[in-house]
């Protein structure tokens, strides 16, 4: 009779969980090795944007105006900088690489053809409104009008981004918190669910601007009616994510934690929840989108700062610069929230992109 050694065993469980591999590891084995014309397609399309930008450049230049245009090096440094910081990321993705980490050139290669559209973009409208006036000034204005006035207006500019910041997030997450309870609620519970489903099918399809009326009358101030509408629409999209998520979580996982002895409580937050933080987390997202929604037209009826309250002033003066700058600060920030959700919700779900046994 032989006995094996508990040593042996304990080098063998080791050097099993050390061959265990990430999704990313596990991609990279499988990929095939790429040819030579694929290695020299994935370096041209790398390049490309650093053309497409000199390109912008060019066509900014080299074609005449077709309308006066003052302070003309504003859009010239604008895509300057564009061009020297995707300069920076492609040297820091090649050395990243050089490293042993392909992780940020490949993300790079991925993206590479959108910022070449951007550049092309960017070179497509100036030609349309700075060179040949198809779309008409100063209704449509150019690139560098933009930038020029919003470096002029950037103090006050600013001050009304803090302002829609301000609004936009304490409506945001009044409304995701009273989002989750009653989400989590009717989703655990079928009592709940019978008296606030009719609730939820009522408020939710009337659009944001339906409201604007009524809560000019019956709002103490036009700062709390905006927080209310932006808080009703993320309430909205919260409650029917996390209700949908939580009904969906298979029922053996409940009953096999009753039978291990876990109480109501437990249930709930060591159950449901995690297993519908996917549709919860989704849900948030979709709060925002319907947030930046509300905001501005929660700014547009009637509040002393903001935005949408800026735009509103700029188109009642014809400065459609100015409300053209302020379109384009929306657009930034909007992108930067949206891109911090998603990080979350990668960091949270980072389950699903666990190792592979």
């Amino acid at each position: 009779m032989s006995f094996k050694n508990p040593q042996n065993t304990n080098a063998k469980t080791d050097r099993i969980q050390q061959s265990r591999l990430t999704r990313q590891q596990l991609k990279e084995l499988e990929e095939k090795e790429k040819t030579a014309w694929q290695k020299a397609l994935d370096g041209v399309i790398l390049i490309l944007p650093l053309f497409c930008g000199g390109a912008a450049i060019l066509e900014y230049w080299m074609i005449p105006n077709g309308s006066p245009n003052k302070n003309p090096y504003t859009y010239v440094g604008f895509l300057a900088v564009l061009i020297g910081l995707y300069l920076l990321y492609l040297l820091l993705s090649l050395w990243k690489k050089f490293a042993g980490d392909k992780s940020v050139l490949d993300k790079l290669r991925y993206r590479a053809p959108l910022f070449s559209a951007l550049f092309l973009l960017f070179a497509g409208y100036d030609y349309l409104t700075l060179k040949t006036g198809v779309l008409s000034q100063p209704f449509v204005p150019c690139l560098n009008y933009i930038i020029n006035i919003a470096w002029i207006d950037r103090e006050y500019l600013f001050e009304c981004t803090l302002h829609t910041l301000r609004l936009l997030f304490l409506g945001y997450f009044i409304g995701v918190g009273l989002g989750l309870v009653t989400g989590i609620a009717c989703g655990y519970s079928e009592k709940v669910r019978y008296w606030i489903n009719p609730i939820i099918k009522f408020l939710g399809p009337i659009p944001t601007s339906t409201w604007i009326p009524i809560v000019m009358v019956v709002a103490t101030s036009l700062f709390k009616g905006a927080v209310f509408i932006i808080a009703l629409g993320s309430w909205f999209a919260v409650t029917v994510a996390s209700m949908t998520g939580i009904s969906n979580v298979d029922k053996d996982f409940f009953d096999a934690a009753r039978t291990l002895g876990a109480s109501s409580r437990q249930l709930v937050f060591r159950v449901a929840i995690p297993h519908a933080m996917p549709s919860i987390l989704q849900g948030c997202t979709q709060a925002m989108s319907s947030a930046c929604v509300a905001i501005m037209i929660a700014e547009m009826m009637g509040v002393k700062a903001g935005l949408g309250w800026y735009m509103n002033w700029a188109k009642s003066w014809a400065a459609y610069d100015k409300m053209f700058a302020a379109l384009f600060v929306i657009c930034f920030i909007f992108t930067v929230v949206t891109k911090v959700l998603d990080l979350i919700k990668r960091r949270v779900l980072r389950w699903q992109n666990g190792v592979v046994k």
